[in-house]
């Protein structure tokens, strides 16, 4: 079996700091490469796979101000809708554009759908909904008017987490520098706590961070700790007495609220799209609706384990699991038996 894996060309697969749908799609990658799967990653040149690595653009658009994203995207999606002969299956892990391309090809194409950035961009899921297959990352992203094959979660590599079982005393942010993340709200939550609060992320958002951000940056009460990478972000979440997810839209996953827990640090989020489905309110975490709630919520952190926190996440968004899972969606859609993939 040949599987094309598509990933997105806005950052590195896998990515070096910040790329969500990168390092979901490296992670899926290598766990099928693992299993014996015969896999080609589309990704950017740079990019690292145990599998075939396929290219059309050298660097990531976010990284090079050099590259043109449309034309980058482009020669991307085309490079392997041109090869889409070559595959069993092509895996889109770059939202609605490949889309497209999928009634000119007779290989299936399976999207997963890594949330919807404006309701305009449903009318092309909607358009394929019929001749494409669609995999959602939480129950609570699903839209009423797709079809889904099914939900599977993102997964994580426990081996990249170290539990903590005796942190330190901060609270956390880890997320983009934006309004729907919520850091205006996670230093307020920080500062009615009285706790140091520990800020990582990309700035997405230049203007929300100076104007609500910056300003508390003390490095005494509030730190900035910047956009940090894999070999930090173990440590850092780890070593949190709680992480703050306030948001502001209804996410459709958040990995590091994952990682978090894997790592043995609650969360305590806003209850907004899939937190339900991620957090066990009362056991591994908080869900809450106000700052005030928030606020409350750390003087009740002592009553989570952390234990509980690291084996939830493990047994529900390990990658391994994420591989079982689509697995068994390839199975269905090329109609096979479990004992037919390799």
């Amino acid at each position: 079996m040949k599987i094309a894996i598509l990933s997105s060309i806005a950052w590195r697969t896998p990515p070096r700091k910040y790329g969500p749908w990168e390092q979901v799609a490296s992670y899926l990658a290598e766990g099928l490469v693992a299993r014996g799967i015969d896999v080609t990653l589309f990704a950017t040149a740079d990019s690292i796979t145990a599998g075939t690595l396929d290219a059309s653009c050298n660097t990531a658009y976010a990284e090079d101000p050099e590259v043109d994203p449309k034309v980058a995207e482009c020669l991307h999606i085309s490079n392997v809708m041109e090869k889409a002969a070559q595959f069993d299956l092509i895996h889109n892990h770059f939202d609605f554009l490949p889309l497209t391309y999928s009634k000119l090809i007779k290989t299936p194409v399976l999207t997963t759908i890594h949330g919807f950035s404006s309701e305009k961009i449903k009318q092309v899921y909607q358009k394929y909904n019929a001749h494409t297959h669609y995999v959602s990352i939480s129950n609570a992203d699903r839209d009423a008017s797709l079809d889904y094959a099914a939900t599977v979660y993102n997964g994580i590599d426990s081996g990249a987490f170290n539990f903590v079982n005796i942190p330190d005393d901060y609270l956390l942010f880890f997320g983009r520098i934006h309004p729907h993340k919520g850091a205006r709200e996670a230093i307020q939550i920080a500062k009615e706590s009285g706790r140091r609060l520990m800020i990582a992320g990309l700035i997405q958002d230049e203007g929300y961070y100076e104007r609500e951000v910056k300003p508390h940056i003390d490095f005494k009460t509030v730190f900035y700790c910047g956009n940090v990478g894999p070999e930090k972000r173990s440590a850092l979440l780890g070593m949190a007495y709680a992480m703050l997810h306030p948001i502001s839209f209804d996410e459709p996953f958040g990995l590091s609220v994952a990682e978090s827990m894997l790592c043995g640090t609650p969360v305590i989020a806003f209850n907004r799209g899939s937190m339900p489905e991620l957090i066990q309110d009362g056991n591994t975490g908080f869900l809450v609706h106000s700052v005030e709630e928030a606020v409350r919520a750390v003087g009740r952190v002592n009553s989570i384990h952390r234990k509980d926190c690291a084996e939830w996440a493990q047994s529900m968004f390990s990658k391994e699991k994420m591989v079982d899972g689509y697995l068994r969606v390839y199975e269905t859609i090329l109609g096979l038996g479990a004992n037919s993939m390799g």
